[in-house]
């Protein structure tokens, strides 16, 4: 299925970040059981945290999502809505995505995951660039990565990075001008 496909069927995706392995597979089931929402992702990362991403119409996210943040209790670390996603960031979620040719190279790091995929989708909404990655890394931190032209780089950034609300969650937003080819190896 391609990524345009996904975001027809899912015009719209919930996100909830749980402390809890065991209370964030019990909010999947609340979420699912809820409303008609595909199950998108769930996976668990360091530290015992448990992510969960549904698609679907808006008002059957919003009630699913209800749902799981009401069964996640206090375990939710972030949780958070995006309408009208955009068609590359589903795969920048599950994985980094190839790039034929990188010029400038923005980095927008956050202390939980649900931030980075939000400031990716604003990322990639904000200037004409290719989204690489918006998902957890190791030690349970957010990570996204994008290319383009420098002045879209610097755009996309801070757009990013102003999508970020809550206190303390930016850890850092970077924008390479014209990275180095053996910087370019290593990232991708």
């Amino acid at each position: 299925m391609s990524r345009n496909d996904l975001t027809k069927r899912n015009p719209c995706i919930g996100f909830i970040e749980s402390s809890s392995i065991a209370r964030g597979i019990e909010a999947t089931d609340s979420m699912l059981k809820m409303a008609e929402v595909e199950l998108l992702m769930t996976t668990i990362i360091p530290r015992g945290k448990y992510l969960i991403m549904i698609g679907g119409n808006v008002a059957d996210v919003e009630s699913a999502l209800r749902a799981g943040l009401a069964s996640a209790g206090e375990t939710v670390l972030d949780h958070f809505i995006i309408q009208n996603v955009h068609p590359e960031l589903p795969d920048a979620i599950k994985g980094r995505v190839k790039v034929d040719h990188i010029e400038a190279i923005g980095i927008i790091e956050t202390k939980e995951v649900a931030p980075a995929i939000y400031a990716g989708d604003a990322a990639v909404k904000a200037a004409n660039i290719t989204l690489i990655e918006a998902r957890n890394q190791p030690g349970g931190k957010g990570l996204v990565v994008l290319t383009g032209e420098v002045g879209a780089v610097r755009t996309a950034v801070a757009a990013g990075a102003a999508s970020i609300k809550k206190e303390g969650m930016l850890v850092a937003q970077i924008v390479i001008p014209y990275a180095h080819p053996e910087l370019r190896k290593s990232l991708f």
